[in-house]
């Protein structure tokens, strides 16, 4: 009781009459100010404490982060006795006043929080970089889970399809995004200016990018394709420094070799199918004599899970061709990452090639060996599906035919 009188005070003193501006709130803790914030109904005042408190915030050390998620997560969670009783009261008579009551109860009010932090200026950056930290944190003190599941749930709102802009990335585009994208490129970095011109000039070559209005600057995600004859089996043809460019009435195949996310601060919030599929689309109308959509894919897991096995000596194909279709999660999906990620999207498994990624990383991930998911237009929503509910794996005749012989050569080793 006592703590709520000092917010009510500590609110009159500041809104009753005019704005106090900005050294007042300055020198509240940033607790009050969250208090503040959740009590306010005035536009600008709101504005005014979000920005106030993304500003403090921004200024905590470590500790202090902590305590304030904590404070996040024990003081502005939900109140579950009055969620039971809600909903004990709503199961007896379901009339909407009793449904928008438990609703309101069953929301914690650190949801609000975020939604009134999201008023101010550059907040949702900002809420990204604070997910950042909160990450970090989770892992020592899981507790936190509970306000990150609810920072997510508005993330995920926020960022959906509906407010995606997809812009490509051409060696025009401003240094400013250029340099976030050699900072951000995951997969095959980026050496300097002159590897992300042969990325970007080509006529042979596209690389396009997700944004969000709020954070106009900042790629979200994007993907680099290379535009080819035929369907690549190594990454250090598509990006060799001698290779002559395409002309682009020539390119019968667009290969996905390389998918970046951004933000970690969305981390959990997918944006690679859908940039995928619209990419795909897009191409398939700019450039209609494209018939092959394919990526050129890394095998994340391969190494760790064989050296795990015992397995007996097999060609590096049909090893990946076997881990692919039959190394399984407890949950039934598959070992490997990115190909839950692309049989997810509705990929099929195309081929594998040997030898096809020359670099100390991808010897430390595959011994070398990369995959090409075929993204069939007509055929990935059957292939989605039946992922999804039966985690069936959409594959090639040759996979399937080299999956078999590793299957084959491990049961006559096994046999005693």
């Amino acid at each position: 009781m006592a703590r709520a009188t000092a917010v009510s005070d500590f609110l009159s003193g500041l809104f009753d009459r005019r704005w106090i501006g900005g050294d007042k709130l300055e020198a509240q803790p940033i607790e009050a100010l969250c208090d503040a914030l959740l009590s306010t109904g005035g536009q600008v005042s709101g504005r005014q404490i979000a920005s106030a408190i993304l500003r403090r915030y921004e200024s905590l050390k470590a500790e202090e982060k902590l305590a304030f998620f904590h404070h996040l997560n024990d003081a502005l969670d939900l109140d579950a006795t009055a969620v039971a009783e809600l909903a004990a009261r709503y199961q007896d008579e379901p009339t909407p006043a009793h449904f928008a009551a438990l609703s309101k109860a069953a929301e914690p009010r650190r949801q609000e929080l975020f939604r009134r932090l999201n008023q101010a200026e550059g907040a949702t950056a900002a809420l990204v970089r604070m997910r950042v930290d909160l990450l970090r944190l989770v892992k020592a003190h899981p507790e936190l889970k509970r306000t990150d599941m609810d920072l997510t749930h508005l993330l995920r709102s926020w960022f959906n399809r509906g407010f995606l802009v997809l812009r490509q990335i051409s060696w025009d585009t401003p240094a400013s995004i250029l340099e976030k994208i050699v900072a951000y490129e995951a997969v095959h970095e980026i050496q300097d200016w002159d590897d992300l011109r042969r990325r970007l000039h080509p006529p042979d070559r596209r690389c396009f990018a997700f944004f969000h209005p709020a954070m106009p600057d900042e790629p979200l995600i994007f993907v680099e394709v290379a535009l080819t004859q035929e369907v690549p089996g190594s990454i250090q043809k598509v990006l060799a420094e001698d290779r002559a460019p395409l002309q682009i009435e020539e390119a019968r195949t667009a290969v996905f070799y390389s998918i970046s996310n951004c933000q970690r601060g969305l981390a959990g919030i997918s944006f690679g199918n859908l940039l995928i599929k619209q990419v795909a689309s897009e191409l398939a109308q700019a450039l209609p004599q494209l018939t092959n959509f394919v990526t050129l894919s890394p095998i994340p897991g391969l190494r760790k899970w064989t050296e795990a096995q015992d397995l007996p000596t097999l060609p590096f194909d049909e090893l990946a061709a076997h881990y692919l279709l039959e190394a399984k999660r407890s949950d039934g999906l598959p070992t490997d990452p990115v190909a839950r990620f692309h049989l997810g999207n509705g990929a099929a498994v195309l081929e594998v090639h040997a030898d096809a990624d020359a670099s100390e990383k991808g010897d430390a991930q595959s011994y070398g060996v990369m995959v090409n998911y075929h993204y069939d237009l007509i055929q990935t929503e059957k292939n989605h599906e039946d992922f999804a509910l039966q985690h069936s794996i959409a594959a090639s005749k040759p996979i399937k035919a080299k999956a078999r012989s590793a299957l084959a050569a491990i049961t006559r080793n096994s046999a005693p």
